[in-house]
């Protein structure tokens, strides 16, 4: 297993570098890295190792999470107002919406199966998105309608939105029967997920007051106890729906609150963390796609892609409409909202592992996703915020 491991570290570090220089997002080339190296075309790797790859994505989400909660600031949230909000779920919502009618027709599956690859693909990508809009608000640009605060805060909340749905979704799927009453699972496994975070999140912060222990050790009792939050979901699933991913993310928000210097230093650390969280996420999920099916279905693949973005894109322009932000900034807002990425690759092969008979279907089109969307929101991005967002002057 070392070999194989160290083999796929040290072709993923030098494929990320070589998109770099591309100008591409360094992601890309770990998950090339992982289709190379899996089972499906070079296979130097140990069945081992992708035998834990489930495991090890969901810690990798788990990361993802904490550090968006530790930075996920609400204010800038109210700041903006109705678009910001809107643009937490209305976007994620009309993608889903399609691709649960959509997918069926094009790969003939169940709305159900359409519907949790629509959860899949819903969420904007903070791996992308977030490094983009710190430049662009070190730069000015958009400052005057917080343009990069809105789409940061709003992309973190858009995450948590789907995979609350996702996780609901499976659980239907999981029952055998689709039941518009367990529709209301999602709003009382928000509301739990929301409640037990943030006491926790108060627990902890107090402790932290009171305690004076290391900023490395604190970040393992943070990860430690957010285990723990995840794990309680499954353990009383059964008895009432509580949404673990949620409360991780809540836990964050919270040290944000109560304690907003300490939540700055964590979130440098989770940051380190996050470079070998996302290298391992990465290429273990492309690891996990079959080659050979990707290549007949990726037409079809493409189809639902663009169809679904299409709709993502008039989901962007609804939520910012009868608003001062100009249309030339709306246009850059619907831009930025394309990336697809990491919430994909942690989830994307979830369906598959559990037995979803579209699972196959669904990681393909999650993966292609990520290699269209990823590089093209991206470069999206670089190219066009200097034309349509202003600046501190107001001029353009």
């Amino acid at each position: 297993m070392l070999f194989s491991l160290a083999l796929m570290v040290l072709c993923a570090l030098i494929l990320n570098g070589l998109m770099q220089k591309l100008r591409l997002p360094g992601l890309v080339g770990m998950l090339l890295t992982g289709i190379i190296m899996g089972p499906y075309v070079l296979n130097p790797t140990v069945p081992e190792l992708l035998t834990i790859s489930a495991d090890l994505r969901k810690l990798a989400l788990i990361v993802i999470l904490t550090r968006a909660g530790l930075s996920l600031d609400i204010e800038d949230l109210k700041r903006v107002g109705r678009p910001a909000l809107l643009m937490c779920f209305l976007p994620a919502t009309l993608e889903i919406i399609a691709c649960t009618l959509f997918a069926p027709i094009i790969f003939h599956m169940t709305h159900l199966e359409g519907a949790i690859m629509g959860s899949v693909l819903g969420a904007v990508s903070p791996a992308v998105v977030v490094p983009k809009m710190l430049k662009l608000m070190e730069g000015g640009w958009g400052r005057k309608m917080s343009i990069p605060q809105m789409i940061m805060a709003a992309a973190s909340a858009d995450d948590i939105y789907v995979i609350v749905l996702f996780t609901s979704l499976m659980g239907m799927y999981g029952s055998g029967r689709f039941e518009a009453a367990s529709l209301l699972n999602v709003p009382i496994s928000i509301a739990l997920g929301l409640a037990l975070g943030i006491l926790t999140g108060i627990a902890l912060t107090a402790f932290f007051k009171r305690v004076h222990i290391r900023d490395t050790v604190k970040i393992l009792i943070i990860l430690s106890v957010s285990f723990l939050l995840v794990w309680v979901e499954e353990a009383v699933h059964t008895i009432v729906p509580v949404s673990g991913l949620l409360a991780v993310m809540a836990l964050g928000g919270t040290v944000l609150k109560q304690h907003s210097v300490l939540a700055g230093r964590l979130s440098g650390k989770f940051s380190k963390i996050w470079v070998a969280a996302e290298l391992l996420l990465f290429v273990l999920v492309g690891a996990s796609v079959n080659i050979s099916y990707a290549t007949r279905a990726v037409l079809p693949a493409l189809a639902l892609i663009c169809a679904a973005l299409a709709v993502r894109m008039l989901g962007v322009f609804i939520s910012t409409t009868k608003t001062p932000i100009p249309f030339k900034e709306r246009l850059f807002c619907a831009i930025a909202y394309l990336p697809k990425a990491t919430v994909q690759a942690a989830i994307g092969g979830l369906p598959l592992a559990a037995g979803v008979a579209a699972g196959d279907t669904i990681l393909t089109v999650a993966v292609l996703a990520i290699l269209i969307t990823a590089p093209v929101g991206a470069l999206g991005v670089d190219l066009s915020y200097h034309r349509l967002l202003n600046r501190d002057d107001g001029e353009w």
